[in-house]
């Protein structure tokens, strides 16, 4: 996320049913005060976001199979891909943001290129900027970053590994600050269960 580094999609199958058969038990579980994901109130799936948590894991190009839900709360995975996956993140996180065939804007079926989900690499000339790589590091952090360090980059603009004054450009962090704290767990949650990418080796300015 510094400085910007800032569907096929994916089919769940059967497993949906078990996740969305438990999730309301896991995320009231998780969402405890105390829980192992953080307080509360940041973590609650209300039982009304039950078909959004559904719609996230039907929409996440990444099957639900391939997604890393050890230690996680399904909800908040489930919410978490709702909310990337129909904010666009997708377009300028995921270089090219289409596979070959798949776009829909030349009215093509869409497939999200899986290969290179989340992983940065689009540039945005004449400025510097390059989009960042979101996927989980060695530790599981999207793009580095623990959840604290995630809320406050997109509460202020500015990411803490960053020098100090700098500020995100291009990225709509302003937009995505206004979101509640439960908002931003669930997107958390989502990108440390996706798969960890090295950076595009391929960055460039086409979409």
């Amino acid at each position: 996320m510094s400085t910007y580094r800032n569907c096929k999609r994916g089919v769940a199958g059967p497993m949906i049913g078990y996740v969305m058969s438990s999730l309301l038990l896991a995320a009231g579980a998780s969402a405890a005060p105390g829980g192992p994901t953080g307080n509360g109130n940041e973590n609650q799936i209300q039982k009304g976001n039950e078909s959004q948590v559904q719609k996230g894991f039907e929409i996440s190009p990444i099957p639900l199979s391939q997604l890393n839900m050890a230690g996680k709360n399904p909800a908040l995975v489930g919410m978490g891909s709702y909310l990337v996956n129909s904010s666009g993140c997708n377009d300028c996180h995921t270089h090219p943001a289409y596979a070959p065939g798949g776009n829909p804007f030349q009215a093509q079926p869409e497939q999200v290129n899986v290969g290179q989900y989340m992983s940065g690499g689009r540039t945005f000339p004449p400025s510097p900027f390059v989009s960042a790589n979101l996927t989980p590091d060695a530790l599981g952090k999207p793009a580095g970053l623990t959840f604290a360090q995630f809320r406050e980059t997109l509460r202020t603009g500015h990411n803490p590994l960053d020098p100090p004054g700098a500020l995100l450009q291009i990225m709509p962090w302003p937009a995505f600050g206004k979101k509640t704290d439960g908002d931003l767990r669930a997107i958390y949650e989502y990108l440390s269960a996706i798969p960890s990418l090295p950076d595009n080796p391929n960055p460039s300015p086409e979409p």
